[in-house]
């Protein structure tokens, strides 16, 4: 891990930078990809399945047969964690759901919203070094309790053809209505566009390596929407004398076996505990079966040590982590004056695998500093809100003249028409 000491803030920008790609050569590559899906469908479909994972599929949807299976070889015990997580995200999010109420903005003038579902939307899920599993509950949940009247999976096969068992029982828990055995910017190109077997959605949400995201976000340009611009997950740990070294090493441990392109940050407020946290991250590291992928994230990840703490503050809302640690002893105080992350964890026994799988906030959320923006998903992420308003005759009259005067400043008359022939119609109708 690289070490910076009191990092001047001219130098923030390059500490704070994340991994460049290769978007010329990324960017032509994926849009042959939703070309050919685009013009093939389901034949395109298979044949880059083939192509590129290796797999023949005689069927891109999963059956029910396979579902029933999945639940057969799961073990009780990875069974009923499923079951406990989705019950917490599921009680966190449906606590966002909201009772919207009719505004009187001036007497007989009243408007109102009303949430209503994206009717078809899209789930990409990884299936690669590490099926995520977790990601079909947090967004078939949301998905569920918004009402979307369909929810599509794509996720890559194995190399016999085989969805993970895990995926499927969580896909059929939350109500997933269809599953695809496709995988990479192809999977997004079947939701963008729609084939033979996917039908065309109209917001994709999910998580993916880099030809994922760029397909998303090429599609996006084309009138699908998404759910935000992802890359690489990150985390940022904030620690003070107060921190466990051994829960510090966990954390970033934790982050870094995601992929060899995760970023590792660690801002320090005390210096004699570096010593600490380096020697458990060695310990702890020769531990994981994912040694080498973290070992190759980490040769890419940032130790920065500030002696003030609004310094590091500072440091840190100018990074935007997609997730944020802070184990100081004044979390709390702190946390208050963070402004951009997307999911923060307070205190020594709160570590982002809790968020990652089970406490019940989302965990799929904005990265590569997009924290300045964006939210992470929400259940507001699975609808939209439409506008209402009824104006009385009481109501034409104490606004329309408002209207008229507005609209004639524009110069648009017919706009100011739209008014005035209905007050022109209460003033002959006394």
């Amino acid at each position: 891990m690289k070490i910076f000491n009191n990092p001047n803030r001219t130098t923030w920008a390059e500490l704070t930078a994340r991994p460049a790609l290769e978007l010329d050569f990324l960017e032509s590559t994926v849009k042959n990809i939703l070309n050919r899906v685009k013009l093939g469908g389901d034949a395109a479909l298979k044949e880059l399945t083939f192509q590129l994972d290796g797999v023949q599929l005689d069927s891109l949807l999963v059956s029910e047969s396979e579902i029933a299976v999945a639940e057969e070889v799961l073990s009780v015990e990875l069974k009923q964690a499923i079951i406990t997580a989705q019950r917490n995200i599921e009680v966190f999010h449906a606590s966002q759901i909201k009772t919207e109420h009719v505004i009187e903005t001036m007497p007989g003038v009243n408007c109102w919203r009303k949430a209503v579902a994206i009717d078809k939307v899209g789930i990409y899920i990884p299936g690669g070094t590490a099926p995520l599993f977790s990601t079909v509950l947090m967004l078939g949940t949301p998905a569920k309790l918004a009402g979307c009247k369909e929810v599509i999976l794509c996720t890559p096969p194995d190399k016999n053809g085989k969805v993970n068992p895990a995926i499927l029982f969580a896909a059929n828990l939350v109500g997933v209505t269809k599953i695809v055995k496709v995988g990479g910017a192809q999977a997004i190109a079947a939701l963008a566009y729609g084939t033979e077997s996917v039908n065309k959605v109209y917001k994709i949400f999910g998580p993916g390596n880099q030809y994922v995201t760029m397909a998303k976000q090429l599609v996006n340009q084309q009138g699908t929407a998404i759910d935000m611009p992802a890359g690489p997950s990150e985390v940022l740990v904030m620690a003070d004398e107060s921190a466990e070294a051994s829960f510090v090493a966990a954390d970033l441990l934790s982050q870094a076996e995601h992929g060899t392109d995760s970023q590792v940050m660690l801002v320090l407020l005390n210096k004699n505990k570096l010593k600490d946290i380096q020697e458990e991250v060695s310990k702890q590291l020769e531990l994981l079966p994912r040694k080498a992928i973290a070992v190759k994230a980490l040769e890419n990840s940032r130790v920065v040590q500030f002696e003030e703490l609004s310094e590091a503050i500072d440091f840190v809302n100018e990074y935007a982590p997609e997730h944020l640690i802070i184990n100081l002893k004044n979390d709390e105080e702190v946390a208050e004056q963070i402004t951009n992350a997307g999911s923060v964890f307070l205190g020594n026994y709160t570590p982002e695998a809790a968020g990652d799988y089970a406490s019940g906030t989302n965990h799929t959320l904005p990265t590569s500093a997009y924290a300045k923006a964006y939210a992470g998903v929400s259940l507001d992420s699975f609808v939209k809100n439409i506008t209402y308003q009824r104006i009385s005759k009481e109501g034409i009259r104490n606004i329309g003249p408002t209207i008229e005067y507005m609209a004639e400043a524009e110069q648009l008359v017919a706009h100011k028409r739209a008014v005035s022939v209905r007050l022109e119609k209460l003033l002959t109708s006394k």
